[in-house]
This record gives C-alpha cells, sequence and structure tokens, in this order.
C-alpha cells in the first residue's frame, strides 16, 4: 500500500534532503524513524531535493507499507520519533502509481530577505542592506514567465535531459521590513532559484540592466549569471498533485 507523507522541517541542521558524505539529510533521519517505528527497513522517494540549509513548509515523500495504516494513530508515533526540526504533517493514502516526483505538477518556492537586521529572522531570512530598484526587479523577473531554457542558472553539474522549466510565477513581494520572491514551476533545476535571486538583485542594485539579464538567460551559461544567494534565505512552500493519485 503506497502512502504519500507531507513533511515539513527546518534545514538549518541537514545537508538538504539527501545526506552527504560528512552530513546527515532529512531523508535519513525519517528512514531511520519509520524503519524503528515498523520494524522494518523502510526506504522512501521525495518529490525532490533541496540543497543544504534550504528550509521546507511542505515536501512530499511516498513509501510503500504492507499493512494499511491508522493514519491520525501512526501521525502522532512518527512525530514522536523525530527531532523537533522535522514535523510529518499529514498521512494519505494514494494509488499505487502515484509518486511523489512525477506525479507533482507544480512547485513552488519563496526567498525571503530582510532589509533591517533582525536577530529573530536569524538563519530563516537573508539580511540585505543595499537600496534595491523593486520595480526594475519585477520587470526582469516577468521575462522568466513561460517555457525557457534555464541553464544560466543552474549548477554546472547536473545530471539532467534538459533544462526547460515553465515558470508559472517570478514576483517580488514587500512586506514591511521584508521582500520576498514568490516563484513557482512545473519543475527546478539545482540551484536554480538561489542563482535567480543572486542575478536579480544584480539588476535591483543597478549593477545589471533589464536587457543584461535577458541576454544572461538566453546565454545558457551559468557564469554569465550573479552569485547564488545564501540557502538559509530559501523555502520550499507548496508541491502541487492531481486529486486523481489519491484513494476516495
Amino acid at each position: 500500500m503506497r502512502y504519500f507523507f507531507e513533511i515539513a522541517y527546518k534545514g538549518t541542521n541537514y545537508a538538504g534532503w539527501q545526506s552527504q558524505p560528512n552530513a546527515i539529510g532529512v531523508q535519513a533521519v525519517v528512514e531511520n524513524a519509520l524503519s524503528k517505528l515498523l520494524r522494518a527497513e523502510i526506504s522512501i522517494l521525495g518529490s525532490g531535493r533541496t540543497d543544504t540549509g534550504v528550509h521546507c513548509e511542505q515536501q512530499f515523500f511516498h513509501v510503500d507499507i504492507e499493512h494499511a495504516l491508522d493514519e491520525v494513530s501512526f501521525l502522532g508515533k512518527i512525530n514522536s520519533f523525530l527531532p523537533s526540526d522535522v514535523a510529518i504533517r499529514s498521512i494519505q493514502r494514494v494509488k499505487e502509481e502515484a509518486h511523489a516526483r512525477f506525479s507533482a505538477t507544480e512547485r513552488a518556492y519563496e526567498y525571503r530577505i530582510t532589509l533591517k537586521k533582525n536577530p529573530f529572522l536569524e538563519g530563516q531570512a537573508l539580511y540585505y542592506f543595499k537600496d534595491v530598484d523593486l520595480a526594475l526587479m519585477n520587470k526582469a523577473a516577468a521575462t522568466l514567465v513561460g517555457v525557457h531554457d534555464f541553464e544560466a542558472f543552474s549548477k554546472v553539474k547536473t545530471d539532467v535531459n534538459n533544462f526547460n522549466c515553465n515558470l508559472k510565477r517570478a514576483e517580488w513581494v514587500k512586506e514591511g521590513d521584508k521582500l520576498i520572491f514568490h516563484i513557482s514551476a512545473n519543475r527546478f533545476l539545482r540551484g536554480m532559484v538561489r542563482a535567480i535571486v543572486g542575478t536579480l538583485l544584480e539588476v535591483g542594485n543597478g549593477k545589471l540592466s533589464l536587457q543584461d539579464f535577458k541576454l544572461i538567460l538566453e546565454s545558457k551559461d551559468r557564469k554569465q549569471a550573479g552569485m547564488n544567494v545564501a540557502p538559509h534565505g530559501l523555502f520550499l512552500t507548496r508541491v502541487v498533485y492531481p486529486e486523481s493519485i489519491f484513494q476516495q
């Protein structure tokens, strides 16, 4: 029987979703907890990977379990086995062909910036003190919407068949002393959001023109784009699936 688990985590103490040689990932922590609870070796498959230090408000993974679960009871049990910075939000039975990664139709991220030093946002927002032209940044961001080749904003060594993504939203919103970049697409490349944000900030502070930004996208050359911003400001906020995959 296949189940989807909805998970949230603070990424500060983890090497992203997957473990690295010298650091543990969220996936391993969850697999360890499930294996202890179910008294069997459990492997899970996530909807995608997050990099070291990136946070997650909503992600999913699927797991195959021999016997039916009491979702409500099991939710309480699994959370008691997990550390305080990892939480399972919900458990739902899905059809056998449902896949946490390949069935997803949309993913959304936010990159959060604080314009004033705020100790309560330490580790959860980038402190950025330079003045930026928000309107110009949004003009540049708007050119990303639609289907484009995003190789210029992808990590160089990555195992993908193509660099095409269909962006549905790319927009900066100012909320008091905070700037939040909202971006959603059918898929994302490794390092893509952080590279886009870093390049848009260079547009905002006058280092790049709107035309420069368009040429960077067309170049398909990572060296032309700006630096990756720090991971602690990035949040995976939503993963969307078709209703048809869930058991009625």
